[in-house]
Order: C-alpha cells, then sequence, then structure tokens
C-alpha cells in the first residue's frame, strides 16, 4: 500500500482526450505535497499548455481538481483520477466541463527515474 509520501515526483504521460477520437497526447506530470499533506499537480501537455492542480490522496487513488486557460483565453476546470497501480505507475481518467459528457479522457503516468552517477 502506497503513502502520500511515495507519490512526490516527475511523470512521462500519455493520454487520450474526451472525445470520440483517437487523439492522443503527451507530456509531464510533476507531482509535489504541500505543508498539508494536500497534492500539488503541474501538467505540461505538448511542451505547451501548462495545467496546474490540487488533491488529496487515500487508498492508493489520488483526486485531482486541475484547470487551464485555453488557446482563446477561455478558463477550463476537470477532475482527474489516478489509481496508483504502483509507486511508478499511474492509471488515471479525468473529465472536464467542456469536453464530451459521452466520454472520459484517459491518461497513464510513468515515473521518470534519475540515476545519480558517481
Amino acid at each position: 500500500m502506497m503513502t502520500i509520501n511515495d507519490l512526490p515526483g516527475t511523470y512521462s504521460i500519455i493520454g487520450k482526450n474526451q472525445a470520440d477520437n483517437d487523439v492522443n497526447y503527451t507530456g509531464t506530470l510533476t507531482l509535489s505535497l504541500d505543508a498539508n499533506q494536500r497534492i500539488i499537480a503541474k501538467w505540461l501537455i505538448h511542451d505547451t499548455q501548462e495545467q496546474f492542480g490540487t488533491g488529496f490522496f487515500k487508498d492508493n487513488i489520488a483526486v485531482i481538481n486541475f484547470s487551464y486557460t485555453g488557446e482563446d483565453k477561455t478558463l477550463f476546470n476537470g477532475v482527474v483520477v489516478y489509481r496508483c497501480l504502483t509507486k511508478d505507475i499511474l492509471d488515471g481518467f479525468w473529465s472536464e466541463e467542456y469536453g464530451d459528457p459521452k466520454h472520459l479522457g484517459e491518461e497513464r503516468c510513468f515515473r521518470v527515474s534519475t540515476y545519480l552517477m558517481d
């Protein structure tokens, strides 16, 4: 069983948008914790779009509310739920307010390991 302290780090992500198509995206997810043990999340999608979120963790599940500003300056809000398969792999699904309500977005996150060279 994981604890919230196992979450912080950088993850490489591959995802599928909340639409009736096969549009995939890639990016990075950085997770950290605030002073109250809440999750602070930052996504960088296609090296251009930043998204920010805050959330909580219980029973190997992280729930994060997120927001970002779209190309037309519209603010988008949503929620993502990650099931922690291991300390290094997160399996998620998400929905945002202007997305297609018939579909959920999907995301798989893989921890980026950093090896120290002696």
